[in-house]
């Protein structure tokens, strides 16, 4: 069964994550959609990958929510946080060349947002990245 438009744009942002060197010099490969219980910190970690689909004459297209977190608990955890989300944005804002989408074309890919806060449990940051994506099938 073929990949749809969020799993397709998920295994896309993640492969070009992983091979972005400002960001993997701050979080290595540690980009998860479900973090292993021995997590190494800091890491990146997808929340929301939301498709709306719509048709358009011959093709389907999808705008899609796609939110992310930093997870930081060094000393420095606001600032750590913070840098992953900007190396993310660098690496994904308008980047649509860099992305493959296995099915799809990407249309776009804009970023929306970014925002760190404290841990509930007072023991790390989190900085949360969103994006919004337009997709169409191939």
């Amino acid at each position: 069964m073929a990949d749809g438009f969020g799993l397709a744009l998920q295994k896309g942002i993640r492969t070009r994550l992983i091979n972005y060197t400002d960001l993997t010099a701050l979080i290595s490969t540690r980009v998860y959609d479900e973090p292993p219980a021995d997590v190494v910190f800091p890491y990146l970690r997808f929340v929301e990958v939301q498709p709306r689909i719509f048709d358009v004459d011959d093709k389907t297209g999808a705008r899609v929510d796609l939110t992310m977190r930093a997870h930081s608990r060094s000393a420095s955890g606001r600032v750590e946080a913070t840098q992953v989300v900007e190396a993310v944005r660098t690496a994904l804002h308008r980047q649509e060349a860099t992305v493959t989408t296995t099915g799809f074309n990407l249309i776009e890919l804009i970023f929306d947002d970014y925002f760190a806060e404290r841990d509930a449990d007072g023991r790390g940051y989190t900085a949360y990245i969103s994006f919004n994506v337009m997709m169409e099938t191939d």
